[in-house]
């Protein structure tokens, strides 16, 4: 047990970070989270088809502490955060509400490294009334190694147009 207490304590540095941060008030429906800001940045969308989103990913050179591990990788927090996103985008309809993650499941299979740049295929899985089911494959795209792969429930309950 004090071992992983130990591992969950801040180093001076990291605290030292925390406290420099200054987080303005998100004001929903108009601006980006913070979060989404520190992820959601460095996506480039590459191809959209019904069913299909492909996107790249530029892991930054410089990570902040949000998104690296203690070895300086991109954690896994934000590696589901982007099979979240991505997910998420594939069954999305212009015009209505993002759907609700109902269910999230990823293997991690490798690491991403400083600079890596990432190839995220999104795919439609099946849609059954409001539930969705998507798959996410998240691949080093100089390597071709797969980094990480994410299955994806959501639900969107849309008033009817009629």
């Amino acid at each position: 047990m004090e071992r992983a207490k130990e591992s969950l304590q801040l180093t001076s540095e990291e605290s030292e970070s925390v406290a420099r941060l200054t987080v303005a008030p998100h004001r929903v429906g108009i601006d980006s989270s913070f979060f989404e800001d520190f992820i959601l940045k460095g996506i480039r969308v590459d191809r959209v088809e019904p069913g299909l989103v492909t996107c790249t990913y530029k892991v930054p050179p410089r990570l902040t502490f949000s998104i690296q591990d203690r070895n300086g990788k991109l954690c896994a927090g934000a590696i589901a955060n982007l099979v979240d996103e991505v997910g998420g985008a594939v069954v999305h309809v212009e015009g209505l509400p993002m759907n609700v993650s109902v269910d999230m499941s990823i293997s991690f299979l490798s690491t991403a490294k400083l600079d890596d740049e990432l190839e995220l295929t999104a795919r439609v899985l099946g849609q059954r009334g409001g539930y969705s089911g998507t798959s996410v494959l998240v691949r080093n795209k100089a390597t071709g190694e797969l980094v990480a792969e994410g299955r994806h429930s959501l639900f969107g309950k849309h008033a009817s147009k009629l």
